[in-house]
């Protein structure tokens, strides 16, 4: 691990360890797949080979199609998922008068009651409420065209969880739904021989950027030193934001490097970095981190807010990749399109679990950094 860490230095220095603008997307005919991607998939998705080449390809002009269908929509758009089972893009809009230019554009159509802006400001109007413990998170579903709202079940009879989702309801279309666990943040004690530390806090390398690299807030505040594997020195927070956010740049020098990597640990080839176009509700995505390394899974759904005992963290995305202790920072990746840093979730990489991630380009923009690409 050492030789290889070192050999990608920012990988893996741009990878230390707590576990980017837009560049057009390969085709599967363009780049061929690595076989270690697709085991990986076909681990963690139960997919053969041959599906989930099918499925790659089939996502990849999902995302293209995305854009141009959310434009066509215009202010009657309510939101995007992709199908893995019919392998469309499905677009929500208001205005049934606009579904043959969206299905012109590639897109399946469902006309809804509710747009994307409405149950964006619902939502908007939900991060002002101050939520219970056994509040777990809130988002927009386009698919469900509401604002839902996930409860803790042990919990979802507490007078307090009651009134949050009353208050909830008084302000635009909610769901309920429930889920097993609260979320936590999946940073870790010191542990001897992986790469990245701040004080006794292990976390990973999301991505590299031109001048550092990326990673979670809650792993360490500005100003704070960062050590790579080998103990030495990095660089130092740069900039940090937890909770309302959770994201974090570092600068890199004293003979560190950045290059355009997420590590693959051995499961797959590392993975080169060529753009950051975002991957739509419904695809598979995959993270590498420095104590579960490399696991895929799905998006299930974007701009939620995340309500860990810390504080709330907003705009985050939804995932059905595992991760523990340690992974958090590390790269959240789809094809060869960066997508965001690991933040919290719940469960583990033996049972299961879920896991968010802060989204890059909001990273990037923040910081005005610039994702260092292949």
């Amino acid at each position: 691990m050492a030789a290889l860490v070192g050999a990608y230095a920012t990988t893996a220095a741009g990878a230390a360890t707590a576990a980017p603008a837009p560049a057009p997307v390969p085709t599967v005919a363009e780049k061929p797949l690595s076989g270690g991607l697709v085991d990986a998939m076909s681990r963690d998705l139960g997919l053969t080979p041959a599906q989930a080449e099918r499925r790659l390809a089939a996502e990849t002009a999902a995302a293209a199609v995305e854009g141009k269908a959310k434009r066509v929509a215009g202010s009657a758009y309510g939101g995007s998922w992709f199908d893995s089972g019919s392998g469309k893009l499905t677009v929500a809009v208001t205005d049934g008068g606009k579904a043959a230019a969206i299905r012109a554009a590639g897109a399946e159509v469902r006309v809804v009651r509710h747009s994307e802006k409405r149950l964006d400001s619902a939502k908007a109007a939900i991060d002002g409420l101050t939520a219970p413990g056994g509040v777990s998170s809130w988002h927009v579903d386009p698919k469900a065209n509401s604002v839902v709202v996930n409860v803790v079940t042990a919990r979802k009879t507490d007078n307090d969880v009651r009134a949050f989702v009353r208050k909830a309801g008084a302000v635009g279309p909610v769901l309920v739904r429930e889920v097993a666990q609260a979320p936590q943040t999946f940073a870790a004690g010191t542990v001897g021989g992986d790469p990245y530390y701040t004080g006794n806090v292990r976390c990973s390398i999301g991505f590299s950027v031109h001048g550092g690299f990326v990673t979670a807030g809650h792993c360490g505040r500005a100003g704070q030193q960062v050590r790579g594997w080998d103990n030495s020195y990095i660089g130092n927070f740069q900039g940090s934001s937890f909770p309302g956010d959770d994201y974090a740049w570092v600068n890199v020098g004293s003979g560190w490097w950045t290059v355009p990597v997420v590590l693959g640990w051995g499961t797959v080839p590392d993975q080169l970095v060529r753009g950051s176009n975002e991957a739509p509700i419904g695809a598979s995505i995959c993270r590498s981190g420095s104590t579960t390394r490399w696991h895929c899974g799905r998006v299930l759904a974007k701009n939620e807010t995340v309500n860990y005992s810390q504080g709330a963290v907003h705009q985050m995305t939804k995932t059905s990749v595992c991760a523990q202790g340690g992974d958090s920072g590390g790269s959240f990746i789809s094809g060869d399109q960066a997508q965001g840093v690991t933040s919290g979730g719940w469960g583990n990489c033996t049972s299961g679990g879920e896991t968010w991630y802060q989204p890059i380009n909001e990273i990037l923009g923040r910081y005005g950094l610039r994702l260092h690409t292949a």
